[in-house]
């Protein structure tokens, strides 16, 4: 696991221009290039299927989030969970939008933006605020103490998490990525 990685710029996992911000729809399959974006990048998958929620100006962000989060498992077929596998991984899921959405509104005044994100075989959550700071799990993590888990929590769920940062452009977007239910 990574505690940051730096992407190329345009590696954020937007939705297409078209699909507009806040809808509760599917946006639909990515196209596989990226203009802007050089070829040695990793490509990201075309099956992705990305939802969006703008947080900007948005009473009850925590909640908001997770509520966007849960319609965007039910639409996808992880709720309700047909196994104690498929409940826990949404659980996660769950618990990761909450832990990236807490952190963006204690250290980097709110987010922005929510986005959620899908594969057969991955989930990934991302939040992007206009934050300079830089996420990180507490080391060393001290169980017993209230506060500072966030980030600690993300790391042992995720397979992955990172900050990626556009050159030249204020804030940055957390990500965290999940495996798929069996």
């Amino acid at each position: 696991m990574s505690t940051t990685r730096q992407h190329p710029p345009g590696d954020l996992g937007r939705e297409p221009e078209d699909a507009g911000v806040g809808a509760r729809a599917d946006a639909g399959t990515r196209a596989d290039a990226r203009p802007g974006v050089p070829s040695a990048a990793p490509v990201e998958p075309a099956e992705w299927q990305w939802r969006t929620l703008s947080l900007r100006q948005v009473s009850g962000i925590v909640p908001t989030a997770r509520d966007f989060a849960r319609q965007a498992l039910h639409d996808w077929g992880w709720l309700p969970a047909s196994s104690a596998d498929r409940r826990a991984a949404a659980e996660d899921v769950l618990l990761v939008v909450s832990e990236l959405v807490t952190n963006a509104c204690l250290h980097a005044e709110g987010p922005d933006e929510f986005r959620i994100a899908r594969t057969p075989k991955a989930l990934r959550v991302e939040v992007a605020d206009g934050g300079e700071g830089q996420p990180a799990p507490r080391t060393p993590h001290r169980a017993g103490r209230p506060g500072g888990h966030g980030m600690f929590i993300v790391q042992r769920l995720c397979l992955d998490w990172g900050v990626a940062r556009v050159p030249g452009e204020p804030g940055k977007t957390v990500w965290a990525e999940l495996a798929a239910p069996a």
